[in-house]
């Protein structure tokens, strides 16, 4: 009897085989495969050899095996959704950046209109100068200004009303106290967001002019409107 017996444990161990690979082809996916695996779970316990049964410990460990590979599969599967949502989350926060103007010190970009400059005020100071430098950092001029620290039209024009070349230019306030100076100070401008990077985790915002700053950079944020 046992003779007749393991040709039909073998047939059934090649029906669970040929179950298994029909099933693994029609649903790649593991986290798809649990109502296949009860099945094959079933033909094994209907077709195993009654005189050597499966001890039941090992149909619990092989559940416990495959609950386990599933809850993995659907943890990463929610890990990929959260990311997705975070990416998704952080390009809408890139394009909130965009057509909104950056309050910082880097250089401000000048077509012909006249800046609004936000100079540092300084209480050891007794007089202030603003000196305006272009892009090779010369000096290109120099005027007294309150040492109130209130703001600061600039016009972009010479000594003799000549408007000056557009481009980009940098603004320090010298703040002086009995004819010496005590501090050089950068001064902040506005400049309109045209772009905004994601550079490795880090916010990289490009102001009109071509000028990159982080958004660490930016001390204030407002709408042109």
């Amino acid at each position: 009897m046992t003779d007749a017996i393991q040709p039909l444990a073998g047939a059934a161990a090649q029906a669970a085989a040929q179950s298994a690979a029909q099933a693994s082809a029609a649903k790649p996916k593991i986290s798809s495969d649990f109502q296949t695996f009860l099945e094959m779970l079933t033909v094994q316990m209907q077709n195993q050899d009654p005189l050597n049964p499966i001890d039941s410990s090992d149909y619990a460990v092989q559940l416990a095996t495959f609950s386990s590979v599933e809850q993995q599969v659907l943890t990463n599967d929610l890990l990929n959704g959260l990311l997705e949502r975070m990416s998704d989350s952080g390009m809408t926060q890139l394009a909130s950046w965009v057509g909104m103007e950056a309050r910082t010190t880097a250089p401000a970009h000048f077509d012909g209109a006249p800046i609004t400059l936000y100079p540092p005020a300084n209480r050891l100071a007794d007089t202030a100068s603003l000196v305006v430098r272009d892009t090779d950092g010369s000096e290109v001029q120099r005027m007294p200004i309150d040492i109130s620290g209130d703001p600061v039209t600039w016009a972009g024009v010479s000594g003799d009303g000549a408007p000056l070349p557009s481009g980009l230019y940098r603004f320090e306030v010298e703040h002086q106290a009995n004819g010496e100076i005590v501090a050089t100070s950068p001064v902040q401008t506005y400049g309109r967001v045209i772009e905004a990077q994601n550079n490795a985790g880090t916010t990289t915002l490009v102001l009109a002019g071509g000028v990159q700053v982080t958004s660490s950079e930016v001390s204030a944020l407002r709408d042109p409107g």
